[in-house]
């Protein structure tokens, strides 16, 4: 890809990013960019491992694109990490009880697929990145280390032991403090990860240290013999490979600083850092693995398109926001709109598609209206919802429509389950009723059908509705001295028609509903 430098100044925060790394190349002197993501695989992938993952890829093509420099993006495995406590979501937890502080990689398969249960989370892992289309590398800590990668950078950690020591010490307990080392080695005999304070670490690369039953051993610290603790790790990786740039939640933003801290003593510089802010649930509360109160990247799918949890990743990393399903039908609405500024930089839809947004990526109605048009109809199959956006879109069907396709079945199925079930009707008011039935009489005595079908028919539909609210109390003047119509008579076809609080422009529902069952619809609300 040709660099283009004037992309520094567009306003989108992955530029912004792309020009702090380019910055810190230029600084280096370097003409390639690592990035990284880390993974713990005690656990599977999860919706904040897609937020990271995206957010770099994002940055790194927007660095491409301005510099037209090489990139590289590792996805780095812990997998070396010792197994603290058996997890809740695996089979055969007995098996995996007898192997606690064991590195991830010497542990059984209690799914029985893979080598090791490290190799089958990382198995899922990989399955997880390949599923969304992420261009990566994946690397295994056990790899790295049993293979002499970070060889060189442990010797210098043994030769920088007590600096490190002292970095880290500060922000230990009393306790902890006493014992503490940046290194673990590996228990000979046992396979466990050894948490033991050293006797001696040489500047060799030697450790000394005892076990639990007074044996001493003489460790080296290369070969994978041993691995760091992870605040070391983290910063081990950087200064071994080179890290150029990676992004991590608030919740480590403690652990940067100490990881930072400890590269620069080892005598490399700490990678361009983002910080982003983590997600809440409907309460507001920080989401939670272990709570459960947030959603699972299948919940998200089952209702929105993969493109429009991107596009709620993109939206402002830096700033809590909350992860619920009432977010979804936003979030997809928001992906259509920047679809059609697709072939602008500044537009998130262009970092989500990498600069290609595709063509399909379009719908003649909106999420929120197929939402509105799926109450309305009480349609229970995509195949019901269908039959009315052929109403508004007479040459679309699911074959040639593939991505409209996916809206009307997730539609269909965020209705089902949040749409209706709360859905509440009330009575009008005398002035509302009055107001309906001129909407229905006005409705009647407009040749609706001699328009096309679609956005024209739908622009005048509204017309009629905004005419028939031009009375009081809903009329408002404009600036002009004329008079317009105020939120609270669209607030009541809403609350009186289906028993929604609020929806998208009426004139869109009517329109693929068709105007004979409107009348009817409006005809039902005013016998209540």
């Amino acid at each position: 890809m040709s660099a283009d430098p004037t992309l520094r100044a567009t306003k989108a925060w992955p530029f912004e990013e792309a020009a702090r790394l380019s910055d810190r190349l230029a600084a280096q002197g370097k003409s390639h960019a690592l990035f990284e993501t880390g993974y713990g695989p005690s656990g599977l992938p999860h919706i904040g491992t897609f937020g990271e993952v995206a957010r770099t890829s994002w940055v790194r093509h927007a660095f491409t694109a301005m510099t037209g420099l090489p990139s590289r993006l590792i996805a780095f495995s812990d997998d070396m990490d010792g197994l603290r406590k058996v997890p809740d979501n695996v089979p055969n937890k007995e098996l995996l009880a007898g192997y606690l502080g064991k590195p991830l990689t010497r542990i059984p398969d209690p799914f029985g697929t893979h080598s090791s249960f490290g190799a089958h989370n990382n198995a899922r892992l990989r399955a997880f990145l390949d599923a969304f289309g992420f261009e990566y590398e994946f690397a295994s800590s056990t790899d790295y280390y049993a293979e002499g990668r970070f060889d060189a950078a442990l010797i210098r950690m043994a030769e920088r032991h007590e600096e490190i020591r002292q970095i880290i010490l500060p922000t230990l307990g009393p306790d902890r403090r006493a014992t503490y080392s940046p290194f673990l080695p590996i228990h000979p005999v046992t396979g466990i990860v050894m948490q033991v304070p050293m006797d001696e670490v040489r500047a060799d690369g030697t450790l000394v240290w005892r076990d639990e039953e007074g044996t001493r051993f003489e460790t080296p610290v290369t070969g994978g013999h041993c691995k760091a603790q992870w605040k070391a790790d983290w910063a081990l990786r950087w200064y071994a490979l080179g890290v150029d740039y990676e992004m991590s939640g608030k919740d480590l933003i403690d652990s940067v600083r100490l990881s930072s801290a400890i590269c620069r003593a080892l005598g490399g510089e700490p990678p361009v850092s983002l910080t982003y802010e983590l997600f809440l649930d409907e309460s507001g509360q920080k989401i939670s693995k272990s709570k459960g109160n947030g959603l699972t990247i299948d919940d998200w799918l089952r209702y929105g398109p993969p493109e429009s949890l991107a596009q709620f990743m993109y939206n402002q990393p830096t700033r809590a926001k909350r992860l619920y399903f009432d977010v979804i039908p936003r979030a997809v609405d928001e992906y259509l709109q920047h679809a059609e500024r697709g072939a602008d930089p500044a537009s998130p839809a262009w970092h989500l598609h990498a600069g290609a947004v595709p063509n399909s990526a379009h719908s003649p109605l909106s999420y929120q209206t197929l939402l509105n048009l799926a109450a309305v109809a009480a349609a229970d199959n995509a195949d019901d919802l269908w039959s009315f956006v052929r109403n508004y879109a007479p040459d679309a069907s699911p074959e040639s429509a593939p991505f409209l396709d996916v809206l009307v079945h997730r539609a269909v199925a965020y209705c089902q389950d949040f749409v209706r079930p709360g859905l509440r009707p009330r009575a009008p008011t005398p002035e509302e009723r009055e107001g309906l039935e001129d909407l229905i009489l006005r409705l009647q005595a407009a040749d609706i059908d001699a328009l096309p079908p679609g956005a024209e028919r739908a622009r005048a539909i509204q017309d009629i509705i905004y005419d028939a609210g031009r009375r009081a109390p809903f009329a408002t003047p404009n600036k002009d001295g004329s008079m317009g119509v105020g939120r609270a008579w669209f607030n009541a076809l809403y609350q009186v028609l289906l028993g929604a609080d609020e929806g998208p422009r009426f004139g869109s529902v009517v329109a693929a509903y068709g105007v004979p069952r409107t009348v009817q619809l409006i005809r039902e609300a005013l016998t209540r």
